[in-house]
């Protein structure tokens, strides 16, 4: 296989280049190393690169393989984590200033595991600040790859952004509200936000505990799962992990959708929406019926209530994960995330009781509604990827986060697990994206129907207009 723009290959390619002989570890390790060092300070995706540590890893990695241990589809390629997984060999800043210097005892779970996976770590990514809506004054955002002048997303952004310009192979996100889906969507990536509490958070900084995902962001379906498959599973010092068999994702890639039943609320769907992001939709509806799915009318569970409630719930748990450090350096907060924690503080215990109510209707009915199908489609965002003029309009409205929560959120709440994908691009040049959303501990089925999907199209091969 050729090495020709390997950085813009997929990780199960890269893996076969070096499992095969074609290349080292250690070689594309240095080649990835050396873009960062060349490209990244245009983009700023890392917070902190771990220059001789990966270098480290990727020597052990030829090592292994040359006597004959191989652990799996993730050794020796490199990849990169969020900076609110912790690191014992990096700070864990999560995006803020105010830890911009912690270093951790121990690794988060993810990382652990990862890195017995034989993954290569090339660093850290760089996030909002606390995980919520924007970046701290003091930390750059990383623009889009596609398009400097466009929306990168939060909270994932360094995620986002590193791995759709071709400094790492996959990245960790996390999504508390779509920040693994919006940094995909807007990247032109495929990321699984999984089943809550299907991966551990021991050892991630909190936005809001009991919405919190961890998730892969990589260039397919296929990436995705192999990632997935390492992160996956019980956890002891996770008691929210549910302790269940983790399933062979891989098993689910190559396998047809004929007879698969996929929901599609139209109201939900595409009433709002953008002419591009409802055609994209429909187009791919027909291409899973050419595939031979079935597809069949569903209608989502009532949501709209419980989306308005997004805000205040995040802010109350968000309040509790600061509150060893909001109020009393509350000048070393930036003012957005300032702002949620203050709402948090302020809110009643009727107000989290309401939204809690909200949220235990919505997951039952939903459960319900995939009691007949498979799995459903939605969009990603009711709109295109905004351009950040549309942006700073788009914050002097009080409705605007709302609206771009009408996807993502929802199954947020509910632990629903869904796969984000490219499925188009818009009048601008921008990826459009979807999502595929499934029952509890569906991935194996969403990865399936993603993979199927995108051996179909080729919307996930396409890398932005850079070099």
């Amino acid at each position: 296989m050729s090495s020709h723009n390997l950085h813009f290959k997929t990780l199960l390619e890269v893996g076969r280049m070096i499992h095969g002989g074609d290349m080292t570890a250690a070689a594309v390790t240095d080649r990835m190393l050396d873009r960062i060092a060349a490209v990244d300070p245009q983009f700023q995706s890392y917070v902190r690169v771990c220059a001789d540590r990966a270098r480290d890893q990727a020597q052990m990695a030829d090592a292994d393989m040359a006597k004959g241990i191989f652990k799996g589809p993730l050794h020796g390629v490199p990849i990169a984590v969020k900076d609110l997984c912790y690191t014992t060999y990096a700070p864990t800043g999560a995006g803020t200033i105010i830890h911009a210097d912690f270093m951790p005892a121990y690794n988060a779970t993810v990382v652990d595991r990862l890195e017995a996976a034989g993954a290569v770590i090339l660093g850290k990514l760089t996030m909002t600040e606390g995980a919520y809506t924007s970046h701290h004054p003091q930390i750059p955002t990383p623009p889009n790859p596609w398009n400097p002048d466009y929306w990168v997303g939060s909270s994932s952004t360094g995620s986002g952004v590193a791995t759709s310009a071709g400094l790492c192979f996959a990245s960790l996100g996390s999504d508390t509200g779509g920040s693994i889906r919006f940094p995909c969507a807007t990247c032109g990536l495929t990321g699984i936000k999984p089943t809550w509490g299907r991966v551990s958070r021991h050892g991630v900084f909190a936005l809001a505990e009991s919405l919190d995902h961890i998730g892969p962001m990589a260039r397919s379906a296929a990436d995705c799962a192999v990632m997935l498959q390492a992160i996956a599973g019980w956890d002891a010092q996770d008691p929210t992990t549910l302790d269940t068999p983790v399933p062979d994702y891989a098993d689910a890639l190559g396998k047809p959708v004929r007879g698969m039943r996929i929901g599609i609320d139209r109201s939900y769907c595409l009433d709002g929406v953008d002419p591009d992001v409802a055609s994209a939709l429909e187009q791919a509806v027909a291409v899973f019926e050419a595939q031979g799915a079935r597809i069949v009318e569903v209608a989502l569970p009532p949501h709209e209530e419980l989306v308005a409630t997004w805000i205040m719930m995040c802010a109350i748990e968000t309040a509790v994960a600061h509150k060893d450090t909001y109020p009393r350096r509350a000048g070393e907060y930036g003012p957005d995330l300032a702002q949620l924690i203050d709402e948090g503080r302020v809110a009643t215990g009727m107000d989290a009781a309401r939204g809690h109510h909200l949220r235990l209707a919505f997951t039952g009915a939903l459960s319900t509604m995939f009691n007949g199908v498979d799995c459903m489609l939605c969009p990603t965002m009711p709109m295109p990827t905004p351009s950040l003029v549309d942006m700073a309009q788009f914050g002097e409205e009080p409705d605007v986060l709302n609206a771009i929560l009408r996807y993502t959120a929802p199954f947020d709440f509910s632990g629903s697990p869904t796969v984000t994908l490219p499925n188009g691009v818009d009048r601008a040049g921008m990826p459009l994206s979807m999502q595929i959303v499934g029952p509890r501990l569906g991935e194996a089925t969403l990865i399936r129907a993603a993979d199927a999907y995108q051996r179909a199209t080729d919307w996930h091969t396409r890398a932005p207009p850079m070099s």
